[in-house]
């Protein structure tokens, strides 16, 4: 899981809803995940790989993003991949909106570097549940030594968590920390002077 995407993938604590038009129709949904490319969306309405689809979604308050997506992919049951077809007003406010959840900790972002010789996990935004699959594939199946969170700008209870699974069950060392992460690792393990 060392990073190879061209674009990061921006995980949601909450799901923002979005609206669908297709065919005539409009229907509702969830964004899974975003980056600048595309966005991961659930619907129930059935969806047809290689169609244009509308949609439009605000990520927590930001303006209104209306933009056509191409269905590229369908996973399990009413899961889709979509790819922008983007334009300059489109891109800028997609990178305002992500920019914006992200200082929030709304949204989050988890990716793994090879720095030194070592695997890092960076996680950027919300530390939360929503990380929990990408955070335990890192932790397992690449085998990540540091956890940076110098990034984080909101701890939830379960972000912690998997903090204390990796450092306590997997010998991770947390080695980068933002204030916010400091002061809810302190409470929640007053004897952190060893993680």
């Amino acid at each position: 899981m060392i990073e190879q995407r061209r674009h990061q993938r921006i995980r949601f604590g909450v799901s923002p809803p979005v609206r669908i038009g297709f065919g005539g129709k409009a229907g509702e949904g969830s964004v899974e995940n975003l980056s600048m490319s595309g966005l991961m969306l659930r619907s129930p309405e059935p969806l047809e790989i290689g169609r244009l689809v509308g949609c439009e979604f605000s990520l927590f308050g930001s303006p209104l993003i209306d933009i056509a997506v191409n269905i590229v992919s369908r996973i399990g049951d009413g899961l889709y991949g979509a790819r922008f077809q983007i334009g300059l007003i489109n891109q800028v406010l997609i990178e305002d909106a992500i920019r914006d959840a992200l200082a929030s900790g709304k949204a989050s972002v988890l990716s793994v570097h090879e720095l030194s010789g070592r695997k890092v996990m960076r996680i950027v935004g919300g530390l939360n549940g929503a990380l929990r699959n990408d955070f335990m594939h890192a932790l397992i199946r690449v085998g990540v030594e540091e956890l940076d969170v110098g990034g984080v700008t909101l701890v939830e209870q379960a972000g912690l968590a998997l903090c204390l699974v990796a450092t306590d069950r997997h010998g991770v060392s947390i080695t980068s920390r933002s204030d916010c992460f400091a002061d809810a690792w302190a409470q929640a393990v007053p004897t952190s002077g060893s993680h």
